[in-house]
């Protein structure tokens, strides 16, 4: 039996949909519009489509569009004035420094540089602890989604068997962490994971990050097994992800399509995580 699809488009779309609403309430409450500022410095193509949709999205859910545009050569005291002057901006609710920055720039140091509060990408050190510590905080936009896209299909989380493939720091790792703290247990593969195959079939659910196109493959999954392909490859014939969809789908029980899954889920959790920033700001203030 094929396996079910877990439409992401369908999900992220009930995500917009629901945010809108509690971004109008939360205006009507406070008189507060969340703003989103995102940070883009140079001109790689790629970037300028991933932040145009950041900002169109946004802009829908009832948000201001606070964007920055820095050229290819500005330099690192340059952007980590903006960005001082971003957190300290009361207009400002979330900060997010598109990646890649120009090879110059010291990435890891500007992050550094946006608060806890207003860290929608939770990248991060502050935000990295609170999720390690499993408390309250924002988390990163993709992990939030793979668990949104769990949740919506009913996949039982806690007790769990799951098997993470990729420990990058924007996926595999904080996605781990998210699923531990749900009370799953969690295997984190990688790429010198001895027999990675028969390290998958024993997990109820697979997520898959590791960058690599294909890699799993219908040995690896157990019948029945979630597999949740947050890979993204462009090829001659089009999207495809870490997962061999068509050999998969014919084993698992329920899986992610590249695209429509995990990716339309990234950006219905930026926004979400704004209107959450711009909630923790206005709690700070009233103390």
């Amino acid at each position: 039996m094929a396996a079910g699809i877990i439409d992401g488009k369908a999900v992220a779309a009930r995500v917009r949909a629901t945010l809108k609403g509690e971004v109008a309430a939360f205006y009507a409450a406070t008189g507060i519009q969340p703003g989103l500022a995102t940070v883009l410095v140079g001109g790689d193509p790629a970037s300028e489509v991933y932040v145009a949709s950041k900002r169109k999205s946004s802009v829908a859910a009832g948000m201001a569009d606070l964007h920055q545009h820095l050229a290819e050569d500005t330099s690192q005291a340059e952007v980590e004035e903006l960005l001082r002057a971003l957190a300290a901006d009361p207009a400002v609710s979330g900060i997010l420094l598109q990646l890649p920055v120009p090879a110059h720039l010291d990435a890891a140091a500007l992050i550094d540089l946006i608060p806890f509060e207003k860290d929608v990408d939770g990248l991060t050190t502050m935000s990295v602890g609170l999720l390690a510590q499993n408390k309250p905080g924002l988390r990163p936009c993709t992990p939030s989604g793979v668990l949104e896209l769990l949740d919506a299909y009913d996949v039982p989380i806690e007790g769990a068997n799951v098997v993470v493939i990729g420990r990058s720091e924007l996926v595999g790792r904080p996605v781990a962490q998210l699923l531990v703290n749900r009370n799953a247990t969690v295997t984190i593969a990688h790429s010198r994971t001895r027999n990675l195959a028969e390290v998958c079939r024993g997990a109820d659910i697979v997520v898959a990050a590791a960058g690599v196109k294909g890699l799993i493959t219908a040995d690896h999954i157990k019948p029945g097994a979630t597999v949740i392909d947050v890979g993204i490859h462009r090829g001659p014939d089009g999207l495809s992800g870490d997962v061999d969809f068509g050999a998969v789908a014919e084993v698992a029980g329920l899986i992610t399509p590249v695209p429509g899954g995990v990716g339309p889920m990234t950006i219905a959790m930026l926004l979400s995580n704004t209107l959450r920033a711009a909630e923790l700001q206005y709690a700070l203030a009233l103390r």
